[in-house]
């Protein structure tokens, strides 16, 4: 099968054909690729369960991990759902569009496979005008995991997606690199309190921030289901599997105060066991054959690098890639978690 034909946009002026093309595509239930903020999403009409469906079988996903529904606006968000509660309002107000994924009651007409049997909707307005522009173009929202294999590094990048779902998806649009790089924060307001689910780069003290004199409390929760579990029970959030996020080669993470420890381990792995890629933002590795790569210290430019670091690894034919782990506060709390799940 041949690889999926791939049309660039100008982000600034979004060539109105080309984004007709793609909006057909989906109403007839196809799937298109394409840029938002965070990574590039693999998009079908979230109202098609068989075009969802075929998200699954593009990704090998499994049906207990449920994706999230793009809309343009947040009148179509409620349309999503039964129950819109003022936190949701404040929430939007400040953050949409942008990298943050509600999760609310789902109205009775979103298929149940685009939310994995559960009674709640993950909805968000992505801030790419590619994808807005697409959103307005095919008239129904968008359900939009990210566009490549299950548990493999998310694409910030139309080739990204070619290398890993090209002969899968109907069309991919390329709109130039994600901004953000890595995926929204998702945000439970099912209950009383706003629960994150997977962080991203709007930290918890953001949301609290956002959240203060309303009463609505911030907390995260940690949920964790193996990724070779076929029919676990269903996640209320995408990003949930232990091994996500994951290049092809090994990764080993190290605090600082580790160098020593790794230093050694490395020198016992040898040459034999082929490239190691290391990224480090303050140490020095004693690892003369390693390929180093200095990461940012700021965590925005830091996730915007990451995820093409690893593609890149994974193209240079790397067995190890040697990561020190970012700092422990809440702003790289996003970066911690896809880091921890791409080293199980």
């Amino acid at each position: 099968m041949a690889d999926a034909p791939l049309l660039t946009l100008d982000p600034g002026n979004p060539d109105p054909m080309g984004i007709a093309r793609a909006a057909a595509l989906l109403r007839r239930g196809g799937l298109v690729a394409f840029p938002t903020e965070t990574v590039y999403g693999l998009g079908a009409n979230a109202l098609d369960e068989q075009a969802v469906a075929a998200i699954y079988t593009a990704k090998g996903r499994p049906a207990w991990n449920p994706v999230i529904a793009h809309v343009p606006d947040v009148a179509a968000a409620r349309a999503l759902t039964r129950a819109w509660p003022a936190a949701a309002d404040t929430l939007a107000s400040v953050f949409w569009p942008g990298p943050l994924t509600l999760v609310l009651p789902k109205a009775p007409h979103v298929p149940d496979v685009a939310t994995a049997g559960l009674d709640a909707v993950a909805v968000r307005i992505p801030a790419h005008p590619v994808a807005l522009a697409l959103l307005r173009a095919a008239g129904v929202p968008i359900a939009a995991p990210s566009a490549n294999r299950f548990t493999q590094v998310s694409p910030t990048t139309a080739q990204h997606v070619q290398a890993s779902l090209g002969d899968r998806v109907g069309l991919i649009l390329d709109g130039g690199p994600s901004a953000v790089g890595i995926e929204s924060t998702v945000v439970d307001l099912t209950g009383p309190e706003a629960v994150i689910l997977r962080p991203g780069m709007i930290a918890a003290a953001d949301l609290e921030v956002a959240l203060r004199g309303t009463g609505v409390a911030v907390r995260t929760a940690t949920a964790t289901v193996s990724h070779h579990a076929p029919t676990a029970a269903p996640q209320r959030s995408p990003g949930m599997a232990d091994r996500h996020y994951a290049p092809r080669a090994d990764v080993w993470l190290f605090d600082p105060a580790q160098q020593p420890e790794i230093d050694t381990a490395l020198a016992a792995r040898g040459q034999a066991a082929g490239l190691v890629i290391a990224l480090l933002s303050t140490t020095t590795l004693s690892a003369p054959d390693a390929t180093i790569r200095r990461m940012p210290d700021d965590p925005a430019a830091y996730a915007r690098a990451l995820y093409a670091a690893l593609h890149a690894a994974d193209a240079a034919g790397a067995s190890l890639i040697v990561i020190e782990r970012p700092p422990a506060d809440d702003r790289w709390a996003g970066l911690r978690d896809r880091l921890a799940r791409a080293a199980r």
